[in-house]
């Protein structure tokens, strides 16, 4: 049996495909080159077809199909929004899909829902029932998973904890990006590093030397191992924001671990130990005994995993009906 797994991101998509045991047999990634709209899912059709012809010249039927995708999947409807491509307030993936699919049955879910799958599968989290993944990178989000299973919300949208309110008072620009992602997300994390240096003429460190409009989280963070007075100064926030958010995540769920990932925790890894010391202050003290705080065990791959993962679901529920 072979397994397809889809990661869509912002800028690439990734397939991969699994053997029933998990374990990676192919994989490719295909950059987006600013396609949007209608664009996307044409490319998201013309790699299934590649893939599935290049299976079948070697004797192997993929059996099932699971997507990953960046922001929310409509179960009800089969549609998705994607924040980051243009076009896609509501496409209809799953329609789309099909015509490349044929017979072979597909699973889409939310990027945050499959980190958690995948790590459930194959990384951190083999064998919890009740685990967290908080992924930080452009953006914020969490995958839960309760008792075993993916909590949706009624309209699929639990655990866009980027909106999570960690401060006041309000600020209009919380509107699109939430308080908790517009100061601790990749994109706020420069954002903030840009205001400081507007606000602060005088400063003449690491950060000065980058156009404004180019200044990254990785710059940020690179200053910050260079004892940097601005980059310490952010960085020293968004390990409080983290620690908050963690601490109101255990304190709500109680879950056996929460896993961090994303690309911000690359660079932000090592803060672990910081983290975890922020995070005890905040949370419900008998929970946080209870869980283990620890890096994804899948890096970039969290999300191909858990797409995976859809499709072997899928693909089992499938053979007992």
């Amino acid at each position: 049996m072979a397994l397809l797994g889809l990661d869509l991101g912002g800028t690439k998509l990734s397939l991969a495909v699994f053997n029933e045991n998990g374990k990676i047999l192919q994989k490719e990634t295909t950059a987006l080159n600013k396609r949007k709209g209608k664009e996307v899912g044409e490319l998201i059709e013309k790699q299934i077809n590649k893939f599935r012809e290049r299976e079948s010249a070697h004797d192997v039927l993929i059996e099932s199909i699971g997507i990953c995708i960046p922001g929310i999947y409509r179960l009800k409807t089969g549609t998705v929004w994607a924040p980051n491509i243009p076009g896609w307030e509501d496409y209809p993936l799953l329609e789309e899909v099909k015509k490349a699919a044929g017979e072979i049955p597909v699973t889409i879910d939310s990027d945050r829902a499959c980190y958690v799958l995948g790590e459930h599968w194959k990384g951190n989290a083999q064998q919890c029932k009740d685990v967290i993944f908080l992924a930080v990178g452009t953006g914020i989000g969490a995958g839960i998973l309760t008792d075993g299973k993916v909590l949706r919300g009624s309209n699929d949208i639990a655990g866009a904890i980027g909106w999570m309110a960690l401060n006041k008072p309000f600020n209009s620009e919380y509107i699109s990006s939430g308080c908790f992602e517009s100061t601790a997300s990749g994109e706020g994390i420069a954002r903030v590093a840009k205001k400081f240096l507007r606000e602060n003429e005088s400063y003449s460190g690491e950060l000065r030397n980058i156009p404004l409009e180019k200044i990254t989280s990785r710059d940020v963070f690179t200053a910050y191992e260079n004892k940097d007075t601005i980059a310490l100064k952010i960085i020293e926030a968004c390990i409080e924001y983290w620690g908050m958010a963690i601490a109101n995540l255990v304190s709500l769920f109680n879950p056996e671990k929460i896993i961090l990932g994303g690309g911000i925790f690359g660079p932000a890894i090592n803060l672990l130990p910081a983290i975890i010391t922020e995070t005890k202050k905040w949370a419900q003290p008998i929970g946080i005994t209870q869980v283990s705080i620890e890096a994804s065990g899948l890096g970039n791959d969290a999300g191909i995993y858990g797409a995976g993962f859809l499709a072997l679901r899928n693909n089992n529920l499938s053979n007992t009906q």
